[in-house]
């Protein structure tokens, strides 16, 4: 299907896949969690244009490079299409360089969006909405918790959050079309500033036509949308098991709640 994510590309896909251990990674969102059936995701994000040729199964514990589903504006209607997560530069010439540039590529920071190379054409023309039912984050020395202390942080009703993203399609030296996103994100607030400095851009849902618009190339009235005054509404931490640092570990336990003692602070 023109413009979708090839099944042909599997054996591709799995050279970029990206494994080993995520207690190390400082970056904002390395981790998240997808189970919802894709028509629910169709109804959700009113996404009645093209669908992918399959389905992703349900992951609890989705990495970099993985495939993930993505909301986009094409030819006028929204669709939901499948991307490798973590943005692949057009210039990159082998698939060696695209899998090591996909691992430093799967959050953009909302701050230099329209700056950074990587980023800012696609920031410009090629935007999307990550549904995410959830994301893990690892607590940093700086908060209160312990260091490395795992996070999972979800909406309170158990909806896929709309997260702003970006898109944009990579061609093989065989000549394969990869598609792949990255997530925005931002300077966390509230509860979940105490847990790790980034958090991803939520996209309001009166703000999906103008954010998914591809004539819209307005950089201040992009980062207007991106803009929320209480960007953490809704969104619930809670402590979880290290077993999600491992990611050929996938059940719905790695998204339950534990016990912690007391918060530990610098002071």
């Amino acid at each position: 299907m023109a413009g979708q994510f090839p099944e042909d590309c599997a054996e591709v896909m799995c050279e970029l896949y990206w494994v080993g251990d995520c207690a190390s990674v400082a970056l904002m969102c390395g981790r998240f969690v997808q189970t919802h059936q894709m028509q629910e995701l169709v109804e959700q994000f009113s996404a009645h244009g093209a669908v992918p040729a399959y389905s992703l199964p349900a992951s609890w514990n989705i990495a970099p490079t993985n495939p993930i589903y993505i909301v986009r504006e094409n030819g006028g209607q929204r669709e939901l299409a499948v991307a490798s997560w973590g943005l692949i530069g057009n210039w990159h010439k082998t698939i060696s360089e695209a899998r090591a540039s996909q691992s430093h590529a799967i959050n953009a920071r909302s701050e230099s969006i329209h700056e950074k190379p990587t980023f800012r054409n696609a920031f410009r023309t090629t935007r999307c909405l990550i549904p995410v039912q959830g994301y893990y984050e690892w607590a940093t020395a700086l908060g209160r918790y312990k260091p490395k202390q795992a996070f999972y942080i979800s909406g309170a009703d158990n909806q896929s959050l709309s997260v702003a993203g970006l898109w944009s399609s990579w061609r093989t030296p065989d000549d394969q079309i990869i598609e792949s996103a990255s997530i925005i994100t931002r300077e966390a607030v509230g509860e979940l500033a105490t847990i790790h400095s980034r958090m991803p851009v939520m996209m309001s849902k009166e703000r999906w036509g103008e954010w998914l618009d591809p004539k819209l190339h307005d950089v201040a009235v992009l980062q207007g949308l991106m803009h929320h005054e209480e960007p953490a509404a809704g969104l619930v931490p809670v402590p979880v098991s290290s077993a999600v640092n491992t990611v050929a570990v996938n059940n719905p336990d790695l998204v339950k709640e534990i016990e912690l003692g007391e918060p530990e602070t610098l002071f």
